[in-house]
């Protein structure tokens, strides 16, 4: 197997958790139009954009709009999550994060995002963490969404690195199909039960280490 070159990292729910921040904008936006958002629902909208996960919101609450007025409601929502988000500080990165991507600077792996958030540089100067990407494919460049692998083979990309030889992290099911249709290396965040695709799957940074991910990929 090549040797790992660098690492693509989603956003949400794998540096930082902002899911609930996206939950509490998005069940003000249902309740405006007269219905409420639940969290098994909210579920649906994990790792894809914010006008795909409007239409599932107006689906689920029977609601019809114009492209005008969904703009509107994509805006207004948005603003409500970035205000949200500013409150946020260094201390709301996940458990064992830094550490990890500070073993992979010494380990010479080179350090990419991959995520459909257009706001995942403000969210990463809120914690404090935007100098340990050297590229950021985010909502502002990819013109298609996970499952697409556009976003993880643009970072590859940016990276000089060839796809066989990044391992991704994700934590949603479309980002680890988003993976491996790159040929990458797919490392899940959260359920083995939900995650079934990746390569392996843990629960989060703070027993995972730079040899931990050597040795798996072996």
């Amino acid at each position: 197997m090549p040797s790992i070159e660098a690492c693509l990292f989603d956003l949400d729910g794998v540096i930082v958790d902002t899911a609930k921040y996206h939950y509490i904008a998005w069940r003000q936006l249902a309740n405006d139009l007269g219905f409420d958002l639940t969290h098994a629902q909210n579920e649906l909208l994990k790792g894809i954009s914010r006008m795909e996960s409007l239409e599932i919101i107006l689906a689920i609450g029977g609601v019809k709009l114009t492209d005008e007025e969904k703009l509107q409601r994509a805006t207004e929502k948005n603003s409500r999550y970035l205000a949200l988000c500013m409150q946020m500080t260094p201390a709301d990165t996940l458990p064992g994060v830094r550490a990890f991507l500070d073993e992979l600077k010494k380990g010479g792996i080179k350090i990419g995002l991959g995520s459909a958030s257009k706001n995942a540089k403000v969210i990463l100067e809120r914690i404090d963490m935007l100098s340990y990407f050297e590229t950021i494919v985010d909502g502002n460049r990819i013109t298609i969404g996970k499952p697409d692998p556009q976003v993880f083979l643009m970072g590859a990309a940016d990276l000089a690195a060839l796809p066989a030889q990044c391992v991704v992290f994700e934590d949603a099911l479309a980002g680890i199909q988003s993976a491996k249709a790159a040929g990458m290396l797919a490392v899940g965040i959260g359920e083995k039960a939900v995650l079934t695709q990746a390569d392996i799957v843990i629960p989060g940074f703070a027993d995972f280490h730079f040899q931990d991910m050597e040795a798996a990929f072996a």
